[in-house]
């Protein structure tokens, strides 16, 4: 019986959303894990580079290759409690992704479990934060994505820092790696009441010294939203919208480790495999392996 007192918690509804395919460290049932993985293979409004609905399965051959084993954290993920559900079953219209994308993480998280998204475009993760209204959002992003709406949709990929914005409001989110605004984003309103830390300002200074500028609340959970393309192209080059001057990849895992204790929820997203050399996979699934294993540290 889990927490919530129902016999099967929500397994029953959650495999009518998922067809099966598991990540290679996932070998625990929905009902004993505590990290429940699951992939949203949804491009629809990718405006540059598609590819990013294939994502889901080539993070999880990737991950094959990596060790199960982790000597810095002191782990074996092959004996921590992780699920993977599969990939979403997906229509072409995105209200309707990011609806089941609320539904998938309103259930998984009601099971006290931390759900693990891979993406599929960055316009899925504007379902997830409306479970997390009382949380603090990290966002890894070349690009603001403050638009009201773009293409003629609010649901656009290019729109989820202000979708974000709407559900947690002033000085809950942070969005690291920015380099790409646009003049429409820059004069909008609320645009100031988000906190973008540049690119530029974390290779001059460091990331802890951006961190401590940012002053992100010490005392709230933590939604974290990682966008490929918030890393330089060198270390990411299979990205939909890629973006010079980016940060580097130990600065995404300096935040994952500082922050990943109070993460309640977690996702990596805008990759497209169509344009990768095996790079940007590897990372991608890394970064999984580095958010659980820092949480399971044990010192």
């Amino acid at each position: 019986m889990g927490s919530n007192g129902r016999q099967k918690d929500n397994a029953g509804e959650l495999s009518s959303y998922i067809s099966l395919r598991k990540i290679a460290d996932a070998h625990y049932s929905y009902e004993d894990s505590k990290y429940v993985i699951f992939g949203v293979p949804f491009d629809q409004t990718s405006s540059f580079r598609k590819g990013s609905s294939l994502a889901p399965d080539a993070v999880r051959i990737a991950y094959d290759n990596l060790e199960s084993f982790d000597a810095y954290y002191g782990v074996d993920f092959g004996e921590i409690p992780i699920c993977d559900l599969g990939n979403l079953s997906v229509s072409e219209d995105p209200e309707e992704v990011v609806d089941s994308v609320q539904r998938i993480t309103e259930l998984i998280s009601g099971d006290d479990k931390i759900p693990i998204m891979i993406g599929g475009e960055h316009s899925i993760t504007g379902g997830a934060i409306r479970n997390f209204k009382n949380s603090t959002m990290i966002i890894i992003d070349a690009h603001s994505d403050f638009r009201d709406e773009y293409m003629g949709s609010k649901f656009n990929h290019a729109c989820i820092t202000h979708r974000a914005f709407e559900v947690l409001g002033e000085g809950k989110i942070f969005s690291f790696g920015t380099r790409s605004i646009s003049r429409e984003e820059f004069e909008d309103k609320d645009f100031s009441k988000v906190k973008f830390i540049r690119a530029e300002e974390i290779l001059r200074n460091g990331i802890n010294s951006a961190v401590e500028n940012a002053k992100i609340p010490s005392n709230s959970s933590i939604y974290f939203s990682i966008d490929m393309d918030g890393m330089d192209p060198s270390y990411a080059p299979a990205v939909g919208t890629p973006e010079p001057y980016g940060i580097r990849d130990t600065d995404v895992r300096a935040l994952i480790r500082k922050f990943s204790k109070r993460i309640v929820g977690f996702d990596v997203l805008e990759f497209s495999p169509v344009y990768d050399n095996g790079n940007t996979a590897v990372l991608a699934a890394k970064l999984i392996q580095d958010f659980i294993g820092s949480r399971e540290m044990k010192n």
